[in-house]
C-alpha cells in the first residue's frame, strides 16, 4: 500500500485551510484550533512548511504563517516532498545504485514510469482546487482535477469482488 504519512497528510490541510482562510498571518494556536488539530503538530508541520519555503511567517502580535506563493501556484507533489522527501514508489526512483538488483532488474524502467505517472497525476492538482474542496458543501469532480475516473468502479465495495 502507498499511504502518506500522518504529519503529512495534516501538514496538506494545514496548507488547505491557509489557501481557504483569506490573506494575513494566522497564529498556529488559531490554526490548531480552527483544524482541529493538536498544536505542538501544527506548530511543527508550519515550521517545516516554512523552512521548505511554501509558507512564510512572521513574529509579534500580528504574526503568525501565510502561504508564500498562490494557492494555484503550490503543487500537491511540492507539499509531499517539503513534508516526506520527493515522491519514489520504489528505492531505485530515488538514487541510482540503491538495490543490489539494479543491475539485472527487469522492472526498474517500468517502475520509473509508474513513478514518473504518479507525479504527473499529482502535479495536475493545486493547493487551490484542494483549498475548494475542504469548503463545507463543496463538491468538485474529479475530472475537473485532471483525474481519469474512466474505469473506476464507484460501487461500495463488497467481499469478493474486486
Amino acid at each position: 500500500m502507498i499511504r502518506l504519512g500522518r504529519l503529512t497528510d495534516y501538514g496538506i490541510v494545514l496548507m488547505a485551510h491557509l489557501a481557504s482562510a483569506g490573506d494575513g498571518p494566522h497564529a498556529a494556536r488559531d490554526i490548531a484550533a480552527e483544524t482541529r488539530l493538536p498544536l505542538p503538530a501544527v506548530s511543527k508541520l508550519l515550521k517545516a512548511l516554512a523552512r521548505q519555503g511554501l509558507l512564510t511567517s512572521a513574529r509579534g502580535v500580528k504574526g503568525g504563517y501565510q502561504l508564500a506563493r498562490p494557492a494555484d501556484q503550490i503543487t500537491v507533489p511540492e507539499m509531499i516532498a517539503a513534508l516526506e522527501g520527493p515522491i519514489a514508489l520504489t528505492d531505485c526512483n530515488l538514487h541510482e545504485g540503491a538495490c543490489s538488483q539494479e543491475p539485472g532488474c527487469h522492472v526498474r524502467t517500468p517502475w520509473q514510469r509508474i513513478n514518473r505517472a504518479v507525479h504527473d497525476a499529482l502535479s495536475r492538482i493545486r493547493l487551490a482546487d484542494l483549498a475548494a474542496l475542504e469548503a463545507p458543501g463543496s463538491i468538485v469532480p474529479l475530472a475537473s482535477l485532471g483525474v481519469d475516473t474512466t474505469g473506476i468502479d464507484t460501487r461500495p465495495h463488497r467481499e469478493g469482488r474486486n
